[in-house]
């Protein structure tokens, strides 16, 4: 059995992979995970448009988030085959065997054609599942194998990688479909799937062997300890301070006036710049300031600029210059919240236990999932009814709650040193 003290030196960056080769490994799954997301709910719902699908028919492709939301199931048996008690790691094998999978629906996505519902959705859920299921291995692997003072990196490759992932899925893929058919640029992404999984494939793995009759990893066993617990308390007040009112930013530049192509161009290349810009920012920053200094600030942020939202709203002042305004504060927005995020998952790394290290981090991964979806959902159904004044004034107040409340949770459920939980 792997001594505590032993543990401790490993984490303080002893006997790790070196932490470039980590980064480079796991970003290039994120990205990975990512690209299959923007082809699915970026570029997917255009190219059904085109072809004559109803918005009904491309709602229907929003099933395909259900395994991100609720991957928390079944993340104990991912972790323990991926993490055996009393047998080397195996990380690269569970997620290249599972990513294969999402390698073949994806492809087969290009053989089906964007038009035939039913078999595409199959496909699709098996891409989705396959990508979700590896994402949970490829966590427990970054929490293991980066050194505390080197987490804030792989958190950035992580928010990066999404950035990343969603701009080819969302951007590249549309341009190959234009200019090539659906088949080929489908296929293409497939490919490109592979290529980013080559680097992690080619990281060692060290994270030493749990003993043989330590405790099955469960979700009961992460709910026992106090770090899990106010840690999914502390998801739960950053996102709903954080991220609420982010469905209504698109709708309310469209009814002040902004066309979708200007739009389209604020989304794509403005905010996927300033979110890459906040998250590698972050992997220099966390060490500097630490986390919960960087959530505080890029809350403060948040809060002065939805009401600088519903205060154009409320006056109707919609003039060009508001309109520039706005636009300036969703692109600045777009890197702090990435900044932001960044230093959250930093945090909750530091909770995690390593003898289940991928159920501990998909559980906080997804109550994030839920009560963001929660979150859009009230915010959809009270939108009309209420006015944007009103929804970006709630979400300021949300806000500074979530400011106020963060203090708080600094001093509750602080990440113990990783000895004192090994075993957990």
């Amino acid at each position: 059995m792997v001594s505590a003290g032993t543990l401790a030196a490993e984490m303080d960056g002893q006997d790790l992979p070196a932490p470039a080769a980590v980064v480079i490994g796991v970003g290039g799954l994120y990205v990975a995970q990512s690209v299959i997301g923007g082809v699915f709910f970026t570029g997917l719902p255009a190219v059904m448009r085109e072809s004559g699908a109803s918005l009904n028919e491309i709602a229907f492709i929003l099933i395909t988030v259900l395994p991100w939301s609720f991957k928390f199931l079944w993340s104990p048996l991912v972790e323990r085959l991926r993490a055996p008690h009393g047998r080397p790691r195996r990380s690269r094998a569970v997620v290249s065997g599972i990513g294969a999978f999402g390698v073949g629906a994806l492809a087969a996505c290009a053989f089906i054609g964007p038009t035939a519902l039913a078999p595409l959705a199959v496909a699709m859920m098996v891409a989705s599942f396959a990508s979700a299921t590896a994402d949970i291995a490829t966590d427990g692997y970054a929490v293991e194998n980066l050194a505390a003072k080197n987490r804030g990196w792989g958190n950035a490759a992580q928010v990066g990688g999404a950035y990343l992932g969603n701009a080819v899925g969302g951007g590249v893929f549309l341009i190959l479909v234009d200019h090539f058919g659906w088949t080929p640029a489908t296929l293409v992404m497939a490919l490109a799937l592979v290529a980013l999984a080559v680097p992690f494939l080619t990281v060692p793995e060290t994270a030493p062997a749990r003993s043989a009759d330590a405790p099955p990893q469960s979700l009961r066993a992460a709910l026992k300890r106090p770090e899990v617990r106010y840690g999914l308390l502390l998801v739960a007040v950053y996102v709903v301070g954080q991220k609420w009112a982010a469905l209504l930013l698109g709708p309310f530049l469209i009814d002040a006036g902004v066309s979708l192509s200007t739009l389209g161009v604020i989304n794509g290349v403005g905010i996927t710049v300033s979110g890459l810009i906040g998250a590698f920012s972050g992997g220099y920053l966390l060490r500097r300031f630490g986390a919960y200094t960087i959530m505080q600030a890029t809350l403060a942020a948040h809060v002065v600029a939805l009401l600088g939202f519903a205060l154009c709203a409320y006056l109707e002042a919609l003039s060009q210059g508001a309109i520039a305004a706005l636009i300036a504060a969703q692109l600045v927005g777009g890197g702090t919240f990435a900044l932001g995020v960044t230093a959250l998952y930093s945090e909750l790394m530091g909770r995690v236990s390593l003898a289940q290290a991928g159920v501990d981090f998909t559980l906080f991964q997804s109550a994030d999932a839920i009560v963001s979806v929660i979150g859009w959902q009230i915010t959809g159904s009270f939108g009309d009814r209420l006015g944007y004044a009103f929804c970006f004034a709630t979400a300021a107040a949300l806000g500074v709650a979530a400011l106020l409340t963060l203090p708080f949770l600094s001093r509750r459920g602080s990440a113990l040193p990783r000895e004192a939980h090994q075993g957990a």
